[in-house]
């Protein structure tokens, strides 16, 4: 089944207008749209408020007494969830897009905005509007890349769609809500996936060619939470690398950029439901986050088979190993190397005595907070005060990283514009 770009089948992928050129930038689709200079106060690398958004959103912010929502953002509950029958060809068990399916089916929503994979490139992804449930199997499965999704929100209001589903990414989802009430939708759905790097599809192909000599036979990729990279081929094989053997050091140094190594939102606090994998150890990791994730939980009724989420291990040695290598990478310095007869070992160690469950999604919003701190000082320091929020600051005082002189906003300081807040 092609994409339909007339919109005449179940699946339409409509031409989209040129981005407007930006600092930081993921090409979330709203600088594509007829009025690109909203990028200004709806980008998530400008001037985000979490704290304000997630009161918008979820009806109050995150509450550090609680656990797991310093780091996780604001949710009712958090489960282990997967398929009672997983659906062929997803990426884990098929929950993100059996839940668009039934939003179809039960007339709750005129259309699915989410991303197809290119006719031309599987491993490219292309932002479409599904209008009927039989359409979303064609965007299961894992792409790699940049894809304007919001620049679909136009086409969707000219035909006519008013109630509107919207698989995205954090940096897709933050622009979104921060224009939901201009928008106009009757109702709005939003599923989010956790995101943590991303790059252009053009350079993922160069690390699909590090991991094998027959690239164009991977169908599947997934970074696990047990520490290893899992490929399947298209004669059913499938291959396990440890992430310590992993050809990192070939890539560029710029392969991922640095919105992605700043950005402070890898669970997606802002959807209605996070659907991920990180905290549900072999099975998928979901945040019902308010009541309308509640509903679109309840869609998949005794389909979906739930659990609570276990925990295991520390997190505090692996997360200061990533500091001090980050430290010497956002200084220009050499990282430090392991011994090559070592990596084979303490990648079989790490599985069994690393962390697990959500003490491993815990140390992975750590790394990312860390990260976010020491390459912003070092690349765009001017943004550090109003990119960074405070709950980031909590994160990653533990590990000794403090604000600097000016690091922090101060609502007392004259404020001046940014020039990202011009069309």
């Amino acid at each position: 089944m092609g994409i339909s770009m007339d919109g005449n089948g179940p699946i339409w992928a409509p031409a989209v207008g040129d981005a407007v050129p930006r600092t930081l930038c993921t090409d979330c689709g709203i600088s594509r749209t007829t009025t690109p200079g909203r990028c200004g106060h709806a980008c998530q690398f400008i001037r985000p408020d979490y704290a304000g958004m997630e009161t918008q959103v979820h009806g109050r912010s995150r509450d550090p007494s609680r656990p797991g929502e310093l780091h996780f953002g604001p949710f009712r509950r958090m489960v282990r969830a997967a398929m009672a029958t997983p659906r062929p060809g997803a990426q884990w068990t098929g929950i993100t897009t059996r839940i668009a399916e039934r939003l179809l089916e039960t007339g709750a929503v005129d259309a699915v905005l989410t991303m197809a994979p290119d006719p031309d490139d599987k491993w490219r992804p292309v932002p479409v509007l599904v209008t009927k449930p039989e359409g979303m199997a064609r965007c299961r499965g894992m792409r790699m890349g940049y894809a304007p999704l919001l620049a679909l929100l136009e086409p969707a209001r000219e035909r006519g769609y008013r109630r509107l589903a919207v698989v995205g990414i954090p940096c897709q989802v933050h622009a979104l809500r921060r224009l939901e009430a201009e928008l106009g939708f009757e109702r709005l759905y939003v599923i989010g996936i956790p995101c943590s790097d991303n790059t252009t599809t053009e350079r993922f192909h160069q690390f699909l060619n590090l991991l094998s000599d027959r690239p164009e036979t991977i169908t599947y990729l997934e970074f696990r939470a047990d520490f290893y990279v899992e490929l399947r081929f298209d004669d059913g094989r499938v291959k396990e690398i440890p992430f310590l053997l992993l050809p990192i050091s070939k890539l560029p140094t710029d392969f991922f950029p640095l919105t992605c190594r700043t950005c402070v939102d890898y669970t997606n606090v802002l959807a209605d439901i996070t659907v991920g994998y990180m905290g549900g150890q072999g099975e998928q990791w979901l945040l019902v986050r308010n009541e309308r994730g509640e509903e679109l939980l309840s869609l998949l009724g005794d389909e979906v088979r739930l659990s609570e989420p276990g925990s295991a291990g520390k997190r505090q040695g692996p997360v200061k190993g990533f500091i001090e290598n980050t430290k010497r990478a956002a200084g220009g310095l050499p990282l430090r190397q392991m011994p090559d007869w070592l990596r084979p070992l303490v990648g079989w160690l790490m599985p069994k005595v690393g962390p697990k469950g959500l003490e491993f999604a815990r140390a992975r919003v750590e790394m990312k907070a860390s990260e976010t701190v020491l390459h912003l000082r070092r690349e765009q320091p001017r943004r550090m005060k109003h990119m960074v929020p405070p709950h980031v600051w909590e994160l990653v005082r533990p590990y000794g990283l403090e604000a600097e002189p000016g690091e922090r906003h101060d609502t007392a300081e004259p404020e001046t514009a940014d020039p990202e807040t011009r069309a």
